[in-house]
């Protein structure tokens, strides 16, 4: 059963996503298969960065909180998918080890045109450290409205 339809991401409203511990092998084996910049795989090369250490790469920060939204809010939604996003924004590296939590804020709703049974969910994403904010990105989420739910996910 859906527990989230379209109406439920009113403006304003924050959904907790969670807490995340960066894992030292699992940031290593991303940046070396997808970002092998020498800042993101080698210690000594990340020592001598603006970093200071070795320092995650910003799409794994990224893949961090796709997977604490998926966790947290998709799986008991009613979405549809995602037509992409506006920004992204890295303020701060992340290092293994570090804790963070993850946040969702709707910035604004309104129905599709095109397709009235779906309404398009603008999101503000976040990852904290403590109080330090280490991603945000805006991007549009599509949930399913919650009287065409059923129609819309194409469940019986």
């Amino acid at each position: 059963m859906t527990e989230l339809a379209y109406e439920d991401f009113t403006p304003g409203r924050t959904f907790d996503l969670g807490t995340t511990v960066v894992v030292r092998d699992e940031m290593l084996a991303f940046a070396r298969r997808f970002d092998p910049q020498p800042f993101h795989v080698d210690e000594e090369a990340g020592a001598a960065s603006i970093f200071g250490g070795l320092a995650a790469s910003g799409w794994f920060t990224a893949a961090l909180w796709m997977r604490a939204y998926v966790d947290g809010l998709l799986v008991r939604s009613a979405s549809v998918g995602s037509p992409g996003g506006e920004e992204i924004r890295w303020p701060a590296p992340v290092f293994a080890g570090d804790e963070l939590r993850a946040s969702v804020e709707v910035l604004g709703a309104r129905r599709s045109r095109s397709r009235p049974g779906v309404g398009l969910v603008r999101l503000r994403a976040l990852l904290h450290r403590g109080d330090e904010l280490v991603y945000t990105s805006t991007l549009t989420g599509m949930f399913a409205a919650r009287d065409t739910v059923d129609a819309v996910q194409g469940e019986p």
